[in-house]
């Protein structure tokens, strides 16, 4: 009886362990078969790694300064450029070679550049990052050169990767004597794919916080509930609360381990993201105008109408008779005209829908110029159900 008394305590603190050990992951794993089978009726929804991004995982900038060599002539005009010189100086200075007082020399094949890369989120030491090479002063083209090793700085000021190797450049310029020139693309601008190692991780506040937030790409009051109950509906009532149009917080394991497994089963879950506002943008440079699905327009009529007026500058010559007195004299000869196209009238229906505008602006053919200026008199007249966006 003694045996069995001590042999049922260690078999359930066996259990107990196994199952804070698996237990959870288990559950986890079925969970995300479950979300990844997904209900027959998701087909229009979106995943929440595809609507929002979470705090605290993001890339960082890194900067620095360097320089290409290996040009083929096309490098900075350094007697325009002297911070050219001076950094090549400086580098020779480090190889214990130094340039004598007031020499004066053309560096045709160097280049002063800047280096700009984006390190990811939870870059390790030793992985690679690509990087971009930018021509910062008047060096025609980079074709062909090599940047020497190059540290990339954060905001911080401290080092967080090391840049060098062989440029990739996709444009080309071509120069004839006469000074006249063909250029295809930039080629003032390259890449170096995996040209940088990182040296320093950044820290991350992903496994020191017991709670995630997600923040929406697209801030909104009715996706932010809806994917608050997603979560909630999946894992139990609590673990998710929206806090405001953008960010919601969610419950999270305190292991790093279970942390990750719970944010894969998270961002596969299905959220029906809320629908737009009526919204109308305008691209006043290009020209494009879109519009809103649900953008609707009271009761009204519309007349537009085009006034040309063209103005027209000549120039003849007066000349006097033969044997008549005077000189010859530049008459300027002017002719204004003005011709005023006849607007067809049309008009909106109670509440007509995206069709209804498109089919109506496209009947009388207004130009988007056009456009612009009925939407704007509709705006103001306070028949347009929507808000303008200019960009």
């Amino acid at each position: 009886m003694n045996s069995i008394v001590k042999y049922v305590p260690n078999r359930i603190d066996f259990l107990v362990s196994f199952a804070e050990k698996y237990l959870a992951k288990a559950i986890l794993c079925c969970l995300l078969f479950a979300v990844v089978i997904g209900p027959p009726n998701s087909a229009h929804a979106d995943r929440i790694k595809d609507l929002a991004s979470v705090a605290g995982v993001r890339a960082n900038q890194l900067i620095g300064y360097g320089l290409v060599v290996g040009l083929d002539g096309s490098g900075d005009q350094t007697n325009q450029t002297p911070f050219t010189t001076q950094s090549f100086n400086s580098m020779l200075r480090q190889f214990g070679i130094t340039i004598p007082p007031g020499s004066n020399f053309q560096l045709k094949n160097v280049a002063a550049v800047a280096v700009h890369a984006e390190l990811p989120a939870f870059a390790k030491p030793g992985q690679t990052i690509d990087i971009t090479v930018s021509s910062i002063a008047n060096a025609k083209s980079l074709r062909g050169g090599v940047l020497l090793i190059t540290p990339l700085k954060g905001i911080d000021g401290e080092i967080y990767a090391v840049a060098q190797g062989n440029l990739i450049v996709g444009g080309f310029g071509v120069e004839g004597r006469d000074g006249s020139r063909v250029t295809v693309n930039i080629p003032s601008v390259g890449r170096i794919p995996n040209g940088a190692f990182v040296e320093r991780a950044v820290a991350s506040s992903f496994a020191g916080d017991s709670k995630l937030i997600f923040n929406l790409h697209a801030p909104d009051f009715t996706t932010s509930k809806r994917l608050a109950d997603a979560i909630n509906e999946l894992l139990g009532p609590g673990v998710a609360k929206p806090m405001d149009s953008t960010s919601i917080e969610v419950q999270a394991p305190q292991d790093p381990a279970h942390r990750v497994d719970f944010l894969a089963l998270l961002e596969n879950i299905d959220v029906t993201p809320g629908e737009a506002s009526a919204r109308i943008i305008i691209n006043s440079r290009t020209g494009t105008i879109v519009v809103g699905e649900h953008v609707r327009v009271s009761p009204v009529a519309v007349t537009h109408g085009s006034l040309t007026v063209t103005v027209r500058e000549d120039v003849s010559v007066s000349q006097p008779g033969a044997f008549g007195g005077g000189d010859t004299v530049v008459v300027p000869d002017s002719q204004v005209e003005i011709s005023e196209e006849s607007g067809a009238m049309f008009s909106f229906s109670p509440g007509p829908t995206l069709n209804d505008i498109v089919r109506a602006v496209n009947e009388v053919g207004a130009a988007p110029g056009d456009l612009m200026a009925i939407l704007e008199a509709l705006k103001q007249a306070g028949a347009l159900k929507a808000e303008i966006m200019v960009i």
